[in-house]
């Protein structure tokens, strides 16, 4: 028998119907549930029960809890996605909105955020004004790694130009103290966008374009991990940098 299960419906004062309803079951699966102890609900489930209950997962599952969780180095890897253009733009308007101390975009263009990210612009503005250090890292429109580039996509949207949209975007927000911008090549094959202790890295293929590369989304869990090597080649890329503005701001 789940006992854990049990014990939490009788604080939250839940029969098992009532439950079987929130999950959206039939009341026999919560029986099941209970007095077999060995069954172990499905994750859509799980979640569903745990936010009806009040309860954390761990406490009414312990074994399957621990079996998916990651204890490695591979546990900073929340989600890999085969291309950039399948993870999801609803995840990255949350990880900008719950960014506080950190927005770091290191693409070579940063193009599709001024598309798929609605009021970017003034919500980038915001992120500074609330204190929040925001960075551009871009490949320098006219530099003939660019050109290189260019002629290896060999599409009609050129990244030159795609780079000066952004430079003219942010042209719009540059006199937000906190917002900066610098000139690199170094990330030509590999960006790296931050947002606090979340990532989404996307390293470029071979004559492809940045929403065919395959996408991994890190959170930092430990030192030195994938998370903290990729945010020290950032750091060194913007060290080198030259920067956008001649007046460029030092926050």
């Amino acid at each position: 028998m789940n006992e854990a299960l049990s014990r939490a419906m009788l604080r939250a004062r839940m029969t098992d119907r009532q439950l079987a309803e929130k999950c959206g079951v039939d009341i026999k699966t919560v029986g099941r549930w209970i007095t077999e102890g060995g069954r172990v609900p499905r994750a859509r489930h799980r979640w569903a029960i745990c936010e009806a209950l009040g309860e954390d997962e761990v406490m009414l599952w312990p074994a399957a809890t621990k079996k998916a969780i990651k204890v490695g180095p591979d546990r900073e890897v929340v989600s890999v996605y085969p291309y950039r253009s399948s993870c999801p733009a609803s995840l990255w308007r949350s990880l900008i909105a719950k960014a506080g101390r950190e927005l770091t975009f290191a693409g070579y263009t940063n193009y599709f955020l001024w598309l798929e990210q609605a009021r970017f612009g003034a919500a980038l503005r915001r992120k500074a004004a609330q204190g929040c250090r925001v960075r551009f890292l871009l490949g320098d429109p006219d530099s003939d790694l660019t050109r290189s580039r260019e002629r290896d996509e060999g599409v009609a949207l050129t990244l030159s130009t795609r780079i000066r949209v952004t430079l003219a975007e942010l042209e719009k927000i540059r006199s937000q103290p906190g917002i900066a911008a610098r000139f690199s090549d170094g990330h030509a094959y590999l960006s790296v966008f931050r947002f606090d202790d979340d990532m989404i890295v996307t390293p470029l293929l071979t004559h492809s374009v940045g929403h065919d590369a395959p996408t991994l989304h890190l959170r930092r869990h430990q030192d030195d991990g994938m998370f903290d090597r990729f945010a020290a080649h950032t750091e060194e890329l913007w060290k080198r940098g030259t920067p956008v503005w001649a007046e460029e701001r030092h926050e």
